[in-house]
């Protein structure tokens, strides 16, 4: 470990480390309900999960806009057979992704604050969807990032170095001089393997070990 002072940028990952998915569970029940549709609390999360786990799968895949919109579609199918519906998953395809929303995780706004005071360089570096920009922008959090970074810019998703290796790139920031702080093993795995530092989320909490 080192000091703030050894750095020239700290990268990030964006969800679990930024910011946070809020459960949809809730909004989901009233999207079926309002289509005639009532199923458990428990059901409708284990029909999320279930969707979650082959959205992880292909997200980073779907580089193009058709294919991503490809890929919403069906996993939308996917939420809608676990939860037993028979509603169009192309019809309900939009009130199923606009469930989806994000909130700024605590002590983020004011940590990323403090490093742009320190004069580091910033960027999020993410195996998110192409989503990401715009959930930043949403957020309030794009200002703060003039790099970001997923697998559609990189053709490649973390732990694969070459993520990391292309913001540091575009940053103009040596890997010896960088920090990534994320809260997945892929995260550190592919860090590490670009020769970079790395902390454990929660941020507030890994900077204050560099401080």
């Amino acid at each position: 470990m080192g000091r703030l002072a050894d750095l020239d940028a700290v990268t990030l990952d964006a969800n679990g480390t930024l910011i946070g998915l809020v459960d949809p569970v809730p909004q989901l029940d009233r999207l079926l309900r309002d289509r005639g549709v009532e199923r458990t609390t428990d059901a409708i999360r284990r029909a999320f999960e279930a969707e979650g786990r082959v959205y992880a799968g292909r997200a980073a895949a779907a580089h193009e806009p058709a294919a991503f919109a490809t890929m919403q579609r069906e996993c939308t199918g996917v939420f809608l057979e676990h939860v037993e519906a028979s509603l169009d998953p192309e019809d309900f395809a939009p009130a199923y992704v606009g469930a989806m929303q994000f909130e700024v995780l605590p002590g983020v706004v004011e940590t990323l604050r403090f490093l742009r005071r320190c004069g580091l360089e910033l960027a999020v570096v993410a195996n998110f969807d192409l989503t990401l920009p715009r959930r930043l922008d949403e957020l309030g959090l794009a200002p703060s990032f003039p790099v970001v970074v997923t697998p559609a810019d990189a053709g490649a998703a973390k732990p694969d170095p070459a993520i990391f290796e292309l913001a540091l790139s575009r940053l103009g920031v040596s890997a010896g001089r960088a920090l990534h702080v994320g809260d997945g093993d892929s995260d550190e795995a592919g860090a590490r393997a670009a020769a970079m530092h790395f902390e454990w989320a929660p941020l507030a909490e890994a900077v204050a070990r560099w401080t």
